[in-house]
């Protein structure tokens, strides 16, 4: 019998990195019927069963835990050397349209932005800054930057900053008058400055110290959606503001804004780039993607 084509293999690799086969069959654009189908060929072709699945999970069998392990990185392999030739003859051009949260726009993406365009001139960026989350399918984005608990799993997603983490921050002014709060729950008795989402949601504060994890739902003073306005509101004795460290470094070292509860303040991961798939990748998307990567990396030597 014929030895198993990269097609086969792709099908393997797909249904054993998502232990699903409706999302790999997605992956690979193929039928949820035909992927069944290529794993059962190349079962019969090996001589040897490579998964065990039901209705509800699948799992790799010893032979099938062993072809991944070799199987996965020559695949990626093959993949890059593809990508890098065909790259040799795609320019990086057009528009390329990414949808991202305000405060990734604001703190990650935006220096970017021109080092980009000039490194890639003839590409065109068009970034929506929007807190809602959107099919960046459907809306005909190429890319969309969301945190990692809201990523779907079917999307390819990369890091596109290190470690951020929230500052809790009021006026030397206000905690003149009001006290300097100590624990997140102290909140609660305090005048707050909180942000609404464009769904109508306003999340709770979740603090996190040594493993506990607090959430509290204090009460607002000021609510808004603007980062500009919160900020004046906080320098001006309003109340206290649960704030990206990016947005009010500044006023921290003028003194301006004071920080509290510093110890409940632990760092989380930064944003993700995702999107839809490798296979057909605008190069202008695959243009962006690399210099992310060069951007991290110059970032991890200067600090």
């Amino acid at each position: 019998m014929a030895d198993p084509d990269l097609r086969d293999l792709d099908a393997f690799v797909a249904i054993a990195r998502t232990r699903n086969f409706r999302r790999a069959a997605v992956e690979i654009r193929v039928s949820v019927s035909s992927l069944s189908q290529r794993l059962r060929d190349l079962e019969e072709r090996l001589g040897v069963r490579l998964m065990n699945r039901t209705t509800r999970s699948v799992a790799l069998t010893e032979a099938g835990e062993l072809l991944l392990s070799r199987v996965a990185p020559a695949l990626r392999d093959v993949g890059d050397a593809l990508d890098q030739v065909r790259g040799l003859r795609e320019v990086a051009s057009g528009r390329l349209r990414i949808n991202a949260p305000p405060p990734a726009v604001d703190l990650v993406l935006a220096p970017m932005v021109v080092p980009f365009l000039q490194a890639h001139p003839q590409v065109d960026l068009d970034i929506v800054s929007e807190s809602g989350f959107v099919d960046i399918v459907s809306a005909g984005y190429d890319a969309g930057v969301r945190y990692g608990e809201h990523l779907a799993q079917d999307m390819v997603a990369i890091p596109l900053s290190g470690p951020q983490h929230y500052v809790v921050v009021a006026s030397p002014d206000y905690v003149a008058r009001r006290g300097r709060p100590k624990h997140p729950k102290d909140l609660l008795d305090h005048d707050c400055i909180r942000a609404r989402y464009s769904s109508g949601v306003m999340h709770d504060w979740e603090f996190e110290k040594a493993g506990q994890i607090v959430k509290v739902d204090p009460p607002a003073k000021l609510i808004s959606t603007n980062m500009g306005l919160a900020m004046r509101a906080a320098l001006g004795g309003a109340g206290v503001w649960a704030s990206l460290d990016g947005y009010v470094g500044d006023a921290l070292k003028s003194g301006a804004l004071v920080s509290l509860m510093e110890d409940w303040c632990e760092p989380f991961p930064g944003p993700f780039l995702y999107y839809p798939s490798r296979r057909q990748m605008p190069p202008a998307l695959r243009a962006f993607i690399d210099f992310v990567a060069d951007w991290r990396k110059r970032e991890t030597r200067g600090k």
